[in-house]
């Protein structure tokens, strides 16, 4: 059995164009033939959806900012997983480099433009893409690896089977979750604290 994988087929859980086909034309030209009160919930409908739209574009400005040290509307590619993770979405390091290839210029400088990130960004969060695995199964999963069902893995073993197991984390990944989770003063891994801590309300 692979790492994060159980007879249910638990997937490994850690993950630590912008062309919304909303016919607004065809909707104005078709609202007369509707009755008033249709005409009304379609306004509606309309404004709630722009509305969230707009949400959804200043959550993504927000983070993106967070990594724009020179204000330029720019940030470098290394920051581009971060940023993602950071809105709730946990692509695989393969999905990763596809979002990131979707947003390269022609010619890749290393830095990536909000421009061209922030309508890639939008359909992803719009269409619900890369969510993160709900907490039981996270657990799950944990409990897969805790043979010995004491509640706790110690650090070689969690490191074991990140890197060596299904989908290798790389180094930096693998520091990142560290700090979160590994308690400095046992060296274990208390996951059932862990995943309290880690897991995303997607409310």
């Amino acid at each position: 059995m692979r790492f994060g994988e159980t007879e249910e087929g638990i997937k490994k859980p850690f993950c630590l164009k912008f062309n919304i086909k909303k016919p607004f034309c065809l909707k104005r030209k078709l609202q007369w033939r509707l009755p008033q009160g249709d005409v009304r919930g379609n306004v509606k409908e309309s404004w709630a959806f722009r509305e969230g739209l707009q949400e959804i574009q200043k959550k993504i400005k927000e983070a993106f900012e967070v990594f724009d040290h020179e204000s330029n509307d720019t940030v470098d590619v290394r920051e581009i997983g971060t940023i993602i993770r950071s809105l709730g979405c946990c692509p695989s390091e393969g999905e990763l480099h596809d979002l990131i290839a979707e947003v390269e210029e022609e010619e890749p400088s290393g830095y990536i433009r909000l421009e061209k990130f922030l309508p890639m960004m939008v359909t992803v969060l719009l269409e619900r893409r890369y969510r993160p695995i709900p907490e039981d199964l996270l657990l799950q999963a944990f409990e897969v690896l805790d043979t010995g069902k004491m509640g706790f893995l110690t650090k070689e073993e969690l490191v074991k089977y990140m890197t060596e197991e299904g989908e290798p984390f790389t180094q930096e990944e693998m520091e990142e979750m560290l700090s979160a989770a590994l308690d400095p003063e046992t060296n274990i891994i208390q996951y059932k604290d862990y995943l309290a801590m880690m897991v995303i309300d997607e409310n």
